[in-house]
């Protein structure tokens, strides 16, 4: 099954297709899908539901999942990773730091489920998902504190409905995926990441970590990691205001040399060159 990654740490896409794009697939990220228009059957941890205009499903890291498309269908995609939320952090209300929007997508009775607002906050999720849109359509979206807070409210509406529908016992089991979850939680800390660290946190033999995620994830670990790193940089360097010197300390570098001779061999370029020639572009990573 193919397993789709992404580092960027926020990623619309809003498209219509009459045939989807992809097999059964799962992925490392967070995915809302929201239908605008048309109709067919969602498949997902091999549960069928029927969809329509307006529905509205998420989707863990982890799940597998396809759409059989029956009408022509508009989908919009929100895909996000956790360092999406601990980059915001500042911006978050204190409500979420109970039920973080991470620990939201988790529950399973919403995964698994077409999710079945209420008329008055399915018409709410219908303007917030137009007002994202739109402002991707002419911003960065994933730098924007307006699109953060559209988000969040998307899942307030999602914590109404599980205080109605869903019971409490109904969370994630711990599964391998989570060490997707841990890498982005802690990709500002570098000693968390260690192998000796990130392996006893998950009771996996240090010496059988590296083998262990390569065939969890088709990726070495290394390279996870260090994707993640430059992506997150890339968009600091092109997009912020902060020094070298400040983003040095802050992805846990030894100083600011050390962090631009990382991200020269691997980007062959210097973050100041990067600065100067291309402030508006932003790394894309492949979907496969």
């Amino acid at each position: 099954m193919k397993k789709l990654k992404q580092f960027e740490s926020l990623v619309i896409h809003n498209y219509e297709e009459s045939v989807f794009h992809l097999p059964d697939h799962s992925h490392t990220y967070y995915e809302m899908v929201y239908i605008v228009k048309g109709d067919g059957e969602y498949f997902i941890n091999q549960n069928k539901v029927n969809y329509a205009s307006g529905d509205f499903f998420i989707v863990a890291p982890g799940d597998s999942h396809y759409f059989d498309i029956k009408a022509s269908t508009h989908f919009v995609f929100i895909k996000f990773t956790d360092s999406y939320f601990s980059s915001n952090m500042h911006l978050t209300p204190d409500d979420f730091a109970i039920n973080k929007p991470e620990d939201i997508m988790q529950y399973k009775g919403l995964r698994e489920e077409k999710i079945q607002l209420d008329p008055a906050s399915q018409k709410i999720l219908g303007y917030i998902i137009d007002s994202i849109c739109v402002y991707d359509e002419y911003k960065a979206a994933s730098l924007s504190p307006t699109v953060f807070h559209l988000i969040l409210g998307i899942f307030g509406l999602l914590k109404e409905y599980i205080s109605k529908n869903i019971p409490s016992d109904n969370n994630l089991p711990t599964d391998s995926e989570s060490i997707i979850t841990y890498i982005h939680q802690n990709i500002y800390y570098p000693k968390a990441l260690r192998i000796t660290q990130i392996s006893k946190e998950f009771n996996i033999a240090p010496t059988y970590f590296g083998g262990f995620f390569k065939r969890n994830f088709n990726i070495s670990y290394r390279d996870y990691v260090n994707n993640l790193k430059i992506t997150l940089l890339r968009k600091r360097i092109v997009s912020s205001k902060q020094s070298l010197k400040q983003l040095a300390s802050e992805f846990g570098f030894a100083d600011e040399s050390h962090l631009a001779n990382f991200f020269k061999k691997r980007m062959n370029i210097y973050p100041k060159e990067l600065k100067k020639n291309n402030k508006k572009n932003l790394l894309h990573f492949p979907e496969d």
